[in-house]
């Protein structure tokens, strides 16, 4: 048995939010639920799943946990080979849920390479459309989960519009996105929208501390994080912070001429870490463009910030990671 993590307060109000659209009877078939990377959009989607799959809900509608919906909901597995995300992170952190109406897309392993995926491609869009179209197994509702439909291909989202403008009453399909910028007008249009909003400072640092991370440390991380309490959270659990502090010393290094992109670059990549390293770069140069009058140095940390994150994109693709990250870096040497 899998156990979800509790929710924390904005999550708390997030699904409070959509529990009372469906007692209205508002809840849509198709809703786009959005916010920052681990912002908790998973553990909200799977909560709101348990809800509306439960057979026999409280009197509030929450799910009892005890029905056979509810325990086929708990039952969970992992494939293998294991499907991951590109950062090596698991596509589905509590695994896949023997409840035969819940299904999650995402991730996946190509059969044909036997290597994971870097995108949802048409077969499983088509494959989850096909299964929407069946009669639930245990008489309730039907939920299909897409995490992250950011990562799904163009081909795919095409194929997604049919199902998206043929929806069937009880049900629903939740696409989790931290850019849906990066999503096709004609499918953020016919979604509804839930989002994770960041949480005040004072209620992020008492989360911080139900998880081991107080006083200067959880505020440290919190500050460079601006307000992301989950990232505070991975950040102060992890050396994500003592990776911050060595991109900083690399910036003085190469800005003293000590040290060429080229071999910066290169250290890198060398781990597989450039993301976090180029995050924290365009965080770097954020933070000191704040409160800047000086119009030319605003404009040059604003290029280097933009730099950084067009970077990260480029890192997604099949481009040289040590050749992009040498050109992000060369601009901070002017």
């Amino acid at each position: 048995m899998a156990t979800l993590p509790a929710l924390a307060p904005w999550q708390r109000r997030a699904l409070a939010q959509a529990a009372a659209a469906l007692a209205e009877g508002h809840f849509g078939h198709a809703t786009l639920v959005v916010g920052p990377a681990r912002i908790g959009k998973r553990a909200l989607a799977e909560h709101l799943a348990k809800r509306v799959l439960c057979l026999a809900p409280s009197g509030d509608g929450d799910a009892c946990g005890w029905c056979r919906s509810c325990t086929l909901f708990a039952s969970r597995s992992q494939y293998d080979p294991p499907e991951t995300r590109p950062d090596g992170a698991p596509s589905h952190p509590w695994g896949h849920s023997a409840h035969p109406d819940l299904r999650f897309v995402g991730y996946e392993i190509n059969q044909k390479t036997g290597k994971p995926r870097a995108e949802i491609v048409i077969e499983q869009v088509r494959a989850l459309s096909e299964a929407m179209t069946l009669t639930p197994r245990l008489g309730g509702a039907q939920v299909v989960i897409v995490d992250p439909a950011d990562a799904i291909n163009w081909s795919a989202f095409n194929a997604l519009l049919k199902t998206l403008e043929e929806p069937q009453p009880g049900r629903y399909l939740w696409l989790l996105s931290a850019n849906p910028a990066r999503l096709p007008a004609t499918i953020r249009s016919r979604c509804q929208r839930l989002e994770l909003r960041l949480p005040p400072a004072d209620e992020a640092l008492q989360w911080l501390a139900t998880r081991g991370h107080r006083g200067e440390l959880a505020r440290e991380a919190l500050d460079a994080a601006r307000g992301h309490p989950g990232l505070a959270d991975a950040w102060a659990s992890g050396d994500g912070l003592a990776l911050r502090r060595a991109v900083a010393q690399d910036l003085q290094v190469l800005q003293r001429g000590q040290a060429a992109p080229a071999e910066v670059a290169q250290r890198w990549v060398a781990d597989g870490r450039a993301d976090e390293r180029l995050r924290h770069l365009a965080e770097l140069a954020l933070q000191e463009a704040a409160g800047l009058t000086d119009p030319a140095r605003t404009r040059t940390l604003a290029a280097r910030f933009d730099a950084a994150n067009r970077t990260r994109d480029l890192l997604r693709s099949t481009v040289r990671a040590d050749l992009a990250v040498t050109e992000t870096l060369l601009g901070w040497c002017a």
